[in-house]
């Protein structure tokens, strides 16, 4: 049995709902694998002000994740954020450094990662982006500014959302943008080289559904869906039938923890004991 005391780093996740986080699970297997002294809990927070007031009134709150649906608000109220997450629109990290509330993203970090440690090359490629929310947003912004892309597709059935995020991304960015509606997909399909799906569609209940009929695959395609629940997605299924490489939502799932243990502790993050905790939950 662990123990704790007043010098214990608190670190947090932030949501509502919040009880299915896997978050917890995670952080708190790595800690003790590095035996450090931190707990990671979850809280249920709906008064977002206070739970960042809360976070800066203790000494030894040091980090906090921050999900669904308070990645924009929380914003507000933190002391520093990077251009890029500024342009963004959300985060997902907050860490208490110095006195200061310090927020950043992690999930286009993390996203980027998984397409390239799994093989997917993405300069000089067509990038299909499926959803212009929060996701699609730090996904988006982290292709364009790091890498040479040849162009980013992005289609929604949301207008506004989709002339949102292209004035952002021109703003501040130098990649070519086209956005266009859910009815342009067969035609977007024939131009892609790389289909990202950022929306929910596929997630657990619904798990027999996905936006791409399998007949607008071609050859040479490569598919990442951000859904992990489940872990392979009728998208990816329907893919991989068609022989072509895909990448699972977990892996963008893991990398973005793996940013924000790093940044909680400061130490590289044993990823093998995360990776097991992960499978290990989602597989039950």
């Amino acid at each position: 049995m662990r123990s704790f005391s007043s010098k214990t780093q608190l670190c947090a996740v932030i949501g509502n709902p919040i009880g299915h986080s896997l978050s917890p699970a995670i952080h708190n297997a790595a800690f003790e694998a590095l035996g450090l002294d931190f707990i990671y809990l979850s809280f249920p927070v709906e008064d977002v002000k206070g739970a960042l007031a809360g976070m800066r009134a203790i000494g030894n709150f040091r980090g906090m994740s921050v999900t669904i649906p308070h990645k924009t608000e929380v914003m507000k109220y933190v002391d520093e954020i990077a251009d890029v997450d500024r342009s963004i629109g959300s985060i997902n990290t907050v860490i208490h450094e110095d006195g200061k509330l310090i927020g950043l993203g992690t999930d286009g970090t993390g996203a980027l990662k998984a397409l390239v440690d799994n093989g997917v090359e993405i300069d000089g490629r067509n990038i299909l982006m499926l959803g212009a929310g929060g996701a699609s947003r730090a996904i988006s912004f982290t292709l364009a500014r790091n890498t040479k892309l040849a162009e980013l597709a992005i289609l929604d059935v949301n207008e506004p959302l989709l002339h949102g995020l292209k004035a952002d991304l021109d703003a501040g960015t130098d990649a070519v943008i086209k956005t266009g509606l859910m009815t342009d997909l067969a035609a977007a399909m024939e131009k892609a080289d790389v289909i990202i799906n950022c929306t929910p569609v596929g997630m657990h209940p619904n798990v027999d559904a996905s936006l791409i009929p399998p007949e607008l695959f071609r050859p040479g395609q490569a598919v990442f869906d951000i859904v992990y629940n489940p872990l392979e997605t009728k998208l990816l299924t329907d893919a991989r039938s068609r022989g072509l490489k895909v990448v699972p939502g977990v892996e963008m799932f893991l990398n973005q923890a793996v940013l924000q243990f790093e940044r909680f502790t400061g130490l590289d993050a044993p990823v093998e004991v995360m990776r097991r905790i992960v499978m290990e939950r989602l597989q039950s």
